[in-house]
């Protein structure tokens, strides 16, 4: 995919101005920049829902290009058979296969549905709504009784299936928990095609991406490696810039003080002259650095004596008789950072609002503090927001005796300075709306902040923000989030909510991952053992017969993938190496160097898939082997 001199307007603002970037083919790309730059409108440019005041977009016309579909999948058809539907294929090629009786033309459909897998297809789609959060009940069921939400996962699982050669995918963990964010971050570190991802999500776009696009001001710039190594780069051009600036302002001053002395002087006149043409090129370079930085701020809470909050044998739910949770007891104290762990529906929610006091405990002792305040933050309450209010009205609500000036001072404290203080709600990013909501849930200087996923709407800068004002925060966090980086900088306690119950885990992230993996594993294997077997059972004898020669095979196939991966490294080093040389003006006046090194990164480009090929195979292998042991 090429991008050449891509130029849009939106309104009066310039998003793209002479743009200009290559993708190669299999390339992981992460797509960054602030809220609010173009990185969507970049992903609709380039699947074609709208077009450019100027530039070109190049893209094979023969490659598929996929993204989620804007509405979300319903009505009564199954989910399974949602996502089988999404290959279009494959779906016409079995309806053709039904309805023509021509010999000649069954065997070319069934030759074709071979080639595209069609026999897997079942498995293939049931994997993926699995990794997602669909059990096998839950993939019979009908899309329209699912939540928005979920359907937004049916509709990312039909594109997942798809395997389009380019994926467009836009912040694709929004509507996922930890769990399911986890999946997907593993299925597209193997993705087959080329990916362009858009994402806010530190973790994510350190894990999968191996390039990071920049969107700035404007302007494309492409970086090799992860999101953290971006940054780096990134950060050391920036006070390059920024020594050059001073170097130059230093020239500048050096030259205007010769001006100012001989430019009315006849025997300086010429040589002043001279100086004023040198000053007038002495620009200063174009800095990257965006204006303005996300700042947020939560009040400190006066201290309260410990605990805040204590529950015993507790109860909860929705409908008397039928608890959510059961058998509870918690405590939390000032110093507390509390990260809930567990897949969507487990009860996270309900235990936060349960902590928030939005739900009475059925059975149980639960006790607070009488001075304690809460602070509570979910996702869907950016839609209560009044659209034609501004900050400043808003905050009014909150604090009805507060002067203009203490609004403006607290709202300053999330980024709500001068005017932005009076804009309408409704011209207010989704970022910009969580601040605000950040803003008016700590006006009272909480004891106790309840996040339900609060970093859905925020930029990577925004996130790092939350981060460090959390960090600084003197009361208790308990945090809902599938941003594993926040989690980890965060808090130091986590509890694994599931089964109707809440267990502290004794863990890190790391460890929690590590469990999801092996519970998946686990879940698999059950899955293969409760399947009909046809052929006949072994003895004893023959079970360790064959896991002994299981393992050997594995030891074996083991040895085949590290050669595999070192041949790997040494081609993806050799690949950087030439497109780093690619990339320098003086190779564009050598034909015969510029044709050798293009032959070159062709054919390891080729050898590169054919090992990551090899490379799957053996690790399938492996898993294989080692599950016959």
């Amino acid at each position: 995919m090429y991008i050449n001199d891509l130029t849009y307007r939106l309104g009066e603002r310039v998003l793209f101005d002479r743009a200009t970037v290559a993708v190669n083919k299999g390339w992981r790309v992460g797509l960054v920049g602030r809220n609010g730059t173009g990185k969507t409108t970049l992903l609709r440019l380039i699947f074609g829902d709208t077009h450019s005041d100027s530039g070109d977009i190049t893209v094979n016309a023969k490659i598929k290009i996929g993204r989620i579909a804007q509405e979300a999948p319903g009505g009564d058809t199954s989910l399974i058979d949602t996502v089988l539907a999404a290959d279009k294929e494959r779906a016409q090629l079995l309806a053709e296969l039904e309805s023509d009786h021509d010999p000649l033309r069954t065997g070319e459909i069934h030759e074709r549905l071979t080639a595209i897998r069609a026999d897997s297809a079942p498995a293939r789609a049931a994997r993926i709504l699995a990794g997602l959060g669909f059990d096998d009940q839950a993939q019979q069921q009908p899309c329209g009784a699912l939540s928005g939400g979920w359907r937004m996962r049916v509709a990312l699982a039909s594109l997942l299936f798809s395997e389009p050669e380019l994926l467009l995918l836009d912040e694709p963990t929004n509507h996922l928990d930890l769990e399911a964010a986890i999946w997907l971050e593993n299925y597209l570190l193997n993705y087959p095609g080329t990916l362009l991802l858009v994402s806010h999500d530190r973790d994510l776009l350190n894990k999968v991406p191996d390039r990071i696009l920049h969107l700035e001001n404007g302007k494309l710039t492409l970086y090799s490696g992860n999101y953290d190594r971006f940054e780096r780069t990134r950060r050391e051009r920036l006070e390059q810039e920024a020594a050059s600036n001073i170097k130059m302002e230093s020239q500048r001053k050096h030259i205007q003080s010769f001006v100012d002395r001989f430019r009315y002087k006849a025997s300086k006149a010429r040589q002043a002259q001279s100086r004023l043409k040198m000053l007038e090129k002495l620009q200063p370079i174009a800095s990257q650095v965006e204006n303005g930085t996300t700042s947020l701020d939560f009040p400190k809470p006066e201290p309260l004596s410990p605990p805040i909050i204590a529950l015993q044998n507790g109860t909860v739910g929705y409908i008397p008789g039928q608890p959510v949770l059961r058998d509870l007891n918690l405590r939390i104290d000032m110093d507390d950072r509390i990260a809930l762990l567990g897949a969507n529906g487990n009860g996270k929610s309900t235990l936060s609002k349960l902590l928030a006091a939005r739900l009475e405990a059925e059975e149980g002792s639960l006790l607070r503090s009488k001075k304690l305040k809460v602070g509570y933050f979910a996702q869907d309450q950016t839609d209560e927001l009044d659209l034609t209010g501004t900050p400043v009205s808003h905050m009014g609500k909150v604090m009805p005796l507060a002067s203009e000036g203490q609004l403006r001072n607290h709202l300053g404290r999330f980024g709500f300075s001068g005017n932005k203080a009076l804009t309408h709600v409704g011209k207010l990013s989704g970022g910009e709306k969580a601040r605000l909501l950040f803003a008016l849930l700590s006006h009272d200087a909480p004891h106790l902040l309840i996040l339900d996923e609060p970093t859905n709407h925020l930029d990577v800068d925004a996130r790092e923000a939350l981060v460090q004002a959390l960090n600084f925060y003197e009361g208790a966090v308990i945090l809902v989030s599938h941003d594993t980086h926040l989690v980890e900088m965060v808090a130091d306690r986590l509890w694994l909510v599931g089964d109707g119950k809440v267990r502290a885990f004794d863990g890190d992230m790391a460890e929690y991952k590590k469990l999801l993996l092996e519970q998946r594993r686990t879940e698999r294997r059950q899955a293969k053992e409760t399947k009909p077997k046809s052929e006949p059972q072994l003895s004893k004898k023959e079970r360790r017969k064959a896991a002994a020669e299981a393992r050997a095979a594995a030891t074996h196939l083991r040895k085949a993938v590290q050669q595999t991966e070192k041949q790997l490294e040494k081609l993806a080093l050799r690949k950087t190496a030439i497109e780093e040389q690619l990339g320098r003006p003086e190779l564009l006046n050598d034909n015969k160097k510029l044709t050798e090194l293009q032959r070159e990164l062709g054919k390891i480009t080729k050898d590169l898939a054919a090992q990551e090929a090899q490379w799957i195979d053996a690790q399938q292998q492996v898993e294989n082997a080692l599950s016959l042991s």
